[in-house]
């Protein structure tokens, strides 16, 4: 088939080299976010998905917003067969969706209809799942609702965060996509109708959702700080400054502390939470880089009885 793929971050990149290597299907473009500030100097900046396009020698399109009448123009004169997505970051309108014969095939990152939406990944790990994986569907108008194509599972492990679950998810899902685009072009894969049963949410996580309640249980608390890093970031605060918390562990025999109440030693730190405590392995100072967490204690001097969270 010939191919439009959209997408935007690092994390579709697998999915058009896997595209681009099937040696079956032609991608005749790409199409992307508009180039973004970047750093500090706040330089704009092509997505990783329009760099590897690029270094392809694919076309990219980068329209402001996909009902822009020269970029569905454009979308006409290539006549893609299906555009296939990931993480493109923008709502197609019907107009654009009726252009390909087979439509937009999105892989999402869950296995639908649990977490539909921007997070499904982060949301997996904070609500304890065991077992996640991607999907294929057919992009209708509804929030990630339409006729799934196909999945593949894969297990979330106890340290898993969401950066490394989405690093195995993106090429286990781009194998599954192309396979995808195999069965559309050859007429052996038929979509099914998502079950009415299952449906879960999952918003994006802002930075407010990110702030720790010490009060949780210890398992809770570790499952936001994985579910959040490498972004918002689980953060609290300590003196009145923000705290990023990049990686803890539960310590499920250490019961004495009280919820926020936080205990150093010389090569350990603790906080109390709703259950028991947790060691601060890899903590972020506002403003210093990431760091150890006995490190971080050392330098700032906790005194007896101190607390995270206020």
């Amino acid at each position: 088939m010939k191919l439009v793929f959209a997408g935007t971050p690092e994390v579709a990149v697998p999915a058009l080299d896997a595209l681009l290597a099937s040696g079956r299907h032609e991608v005749a473009a790409v199409v992307t976010r508009p180039d973004a500030p970047a750093g500090r100097g706040r330089r704009l900046v092509a997505s990783p998905v329009a760099e590897r396009a690029e270094e392809a020698g694919i076309e990219v399109l980068k329209p402001a917003k996909p009902k822009d009448p020269e970029f569905l123009e454009r979308l006409r004169e290539i006549g893609p067969d299906c555009c296939p997505v990931v993480a493109y970051g923008a709502l197609l309108p019907r107009v654009a969706l009726d252009i390909p014969a087979h439509g937009w095939v999105n892989l999402h990152f869950s296995l639908l209809p649990a977490w539909r939406g921007a997070a499904p990944v982060q949301h997996a790990i904070m609500a304890g799942d065991e077992i996640t994986g991607a999907s294929t569907f057919l992009i209708e108008e509804g929030l990630d609702s339409g006729p799934v194509y196909g999945t593949v599972t894969e297990e979330i492990r106890a340290t898993d965060t969401s950066g490394d679950l989405l690093t195995r998810l993106a090429f286990a899902g781009a194998g599954l996509l192309v396979a995808t685009m195999d069965g559309i072009e050859d007429g052996t894969l038929k979509a099914v109708p998502q079950p009415a049963d299952g449906i879960s949410l999952a918003p994006k996580v802002n930075v407010e959702d990110a702030h720790l309640d010490w009060n949780a249980p210890a398992l809770r608390v570790d499952r936001m700080v994985r579910g959040c890093t490498p972004a918002p970031g689980a953060w609290t605060t300590f003196r009145g400054e923000r705290l990023k918390l990049i990686q803890v562990a539960p310590v499920p025999d250490r019961t004495d502390l009280a919820p926020g109440q936080i205990a150093a030693g010389k090569n350990n730190v603790y906080a109390g939470t709703g259950s028991y405590a947790v060691e601060l392995l890899w903590v972020q100072a506002q403003g210093k880089k990431p760091m150890r967490a006995a490190d971080w204690a050392r330098g700032v001097r906790i005194g007896e009885g101190e607390q995270l969270g206020g």
